[in-house]
């Protein structure tokens, strides 16, 4: 390394150089060129080893310093580790799991929750645990409804070993008394002393609750907690997550490798298993004249079996929604005008097509992740093959090495490596959770390819508008415009795309794939064919959001 910070060519690399100058010096001009053009390559190759192995040390610096118990210089290696844009990714999901660990013990709740959920998004393995030190975190940022959030996946999650189970159950029944849910504390309480029934802890708070004529719920399976709390301002809260469900606006606040000892071993949570779902049951459209399948037994004669309309085969179908809308950014990104009112709208009209709707607005990335958690619980919970998950989004987009990422309304970009901290990607953390799911279609809508916001990075980031994506299993994937193109922010209330989007998927009757193709003929149309929406798919089987008539 230079004294201006400069990477220096290791002294392998200078005698290669040399070595290959001497020969090249020798040979004819052609298998110079040749010869020349394979150095170069192998020298990128030495170059590009060199840099990955001293982004590697800074990982395993990370770990050596969380394992000796120096959680702040465990948080600093691995912070300067995930600025690096050429690091080996498949490392991210330990690292951040070890980052949270460090800040958690630490203290920086926050922070903690935040690498949490992100070790949640990257498919970590320790899930349970993971959940239960959230829930403590929540605790103990006195974010008492995520908190019981947390814990009710904990039970799901480690409901099967007993000592976890019981630890669990005591402190989510403590959580329950904190918010004065009674009966829900005395049946933790109850379930806890038949796993230990010499728990005097237990049995102690039983007899309180028991004067107070308190007892347990009818149901044995509390679901997950409803949150009502109003948003708090979004750089005090980075990672709060507002949410409309069923059409009624509420918030929840979300703020943000090997395996870890759980909870338990730092301090001292499970119950009944969490329900899947946390707010108004998606309904699904159905045709006013279904007739039953089967003749009634008094007809005198025969009758063949009805068969069932669409709707009836699809009637126990579960439809979950993940919709964002940003366009209030900083001036040096580019305020948009309607991407607000384009998801707004289109989680209206997602509402009547049967889906719960999560709706977020002008989102912070923190918001993002959290929204995104959410969505992803709801679709894990759904049953397999039952279950359709879509996601929506309108805003800036921007695609940088093979990946698409969405732009938060707090992003703060300077450099290139600065997309991959501040934006949301499309693949990894959308894509790739649904593919993961037991949803049997996923359906992903990108309107988010107006312009570049960050021209002065245009030099490397490659074409404007967003690239085409890998599909995932059973995924349908639309884009406002072809791959590398720029779309229309729109002169009216809606995008262009959206607009005719929302009117399509009114029509009854037509497959996804006829949705799509009406929207394209559409947009064609009214921008003189200057914008060609564009989708992929490789779906099995059928999907409408609006049943036949």
């Amino acid at each position: 390394m230079s004294s201006d910070g400069v990477p220096q060519a290791s002294p392998m690399i200078t005698g290669f150089i040399s070595d290959h100058s001497a020969l090249i010096q020798s040979r004819h001009p052609s298998a110079i060129a040749m010869s020349f053009v394979r150095s170069i390559l192998m020298l990128l190759c030495l170059l590009y080893a060199s840099v990955a192995t001293a982004q590697f040390k800074l990982y395993e610096k990370g770990h050596d310093a969380y394992t000796s118990g120096k959680y702040t210089e465990a948080i600093k290696n691995f912070s300067e580790y995930l600025t690096k844009g050429t690091r080996d990714k498949a490392l991210d999901v330990d690292v951040f799991y070890l980052r949270a660990l460090s800040y958690y013990k630490t203290n920086q709740y926050k922070e903690a929750i935040g690498d949490f959920q992100e070790t949640l998004l990257l498919d970590h393995q320790n899930k349970g645990n993971i959940y239960w030190f959230m829930a403590k975190a929540y605790d103990k940022t006195n974010s008492l409804t995520e908190s019981l959030n947390a814990y009710n996946y904990a039970v799901r999650d480690l409901g099967d070993n007993k000592e976890s189970k019981a630890k669990l159950l005591w402190e989510r029944s403590q959580l329950h008394l904190k918010m004065n849910n009674l009966p829900m504390a005395y049946l933790d309480l109850k379930t806890l002393t038949a796993l230990q029934p010499n728990h005097a802890d237990a049995k102690r708070e039983i007899e309180k609750l028991e004067k107070q004529g308190i007892k347990a719920p009818v149901t044995t399976s509390p679901p997950v907690a409803q949150n009502n709390e109003k948003q708090a301002d979004d750089k005090a809260r980075s990672a709060e997550a507002g949410t409309t469900e069923s059409g009624k606006t509420g918030t929840a606040k979300s703020e943000t490798g090997k395996k870890e000892l759980s909870p338990a071993a730092t301090s001292g949570a499970v119950g009944s298993q969490v329900a899947g779902a946390n707010s108004a049951k998606p309904g699904t459209a159905t045709a006013d004249n279904a007739t039953p399948g089967n003749a009634t037994p008094t007809q005198a004669v025969e009758t063949k079996a009805i068969l069932p309309t669409i709707a009836e085969l699809y009637k126990d179908e579960k439809r979950f929604a993940l919709v964002i809308g940003n366009a209030n950014y900083p001036k040096n990104i580019g305020v948009l005008k309607n991407p607000v009112n384009d998801a707004t709208d289109f989680a209206k009209e997602l509402q009547s097509s049967g889906f719960e709707v999560q709706l977020l607005t002008d989102a912070t990335y923190g918001q993002m992740r959290a929204a995104m958690l959410r969505f992803k619980e709801k679709v894990d919970a759904g049953e397999k093959d039952k279950t359709v998950s879509l996601f929506y989004y309108a805003g800036h987009g921007v695609q940088r090495d093979d990946e698409n990422y969405l732009v938060p309304v707090d992003a703060i970009v300077e450099f290139e490596d600065d997309i991959q901290r501040y934006c949301f990607p499309v693949q990894r953390m959308v894509l790739a959770n649904m593919e993961r799911s037991n949803s049997r279609m996923n359906i992903v809508i990108l309107d988010a390819c107006r312009n570049n916001p960050f021209p002065a990075l245009n030099r490397s980031m490659g074409e404007d508008g967003l690239g085409e994506m890998r599909r995932a299993r059973g995924s349908f994937i639309a884009y406002a415009t072809a791959p590398g193109s720029v779309a229309s922010d729109g002169t009216g209330r809606n995008g262009l795309y959206t607009q005719e989007l929302i009117k399509a998927v009114k029509k009854p009757g037509l497959t996804i794939e006829q949705v799509f193709k009406d929207v394209r003929q559409s947009v064609l149309r009214l921008s003189s064919n200057k914008q060609n929406t564009w989708d992929s798919s490789n779906i099995i089987g059928e999907f409408y959001f609006k049943f036949p008539q």
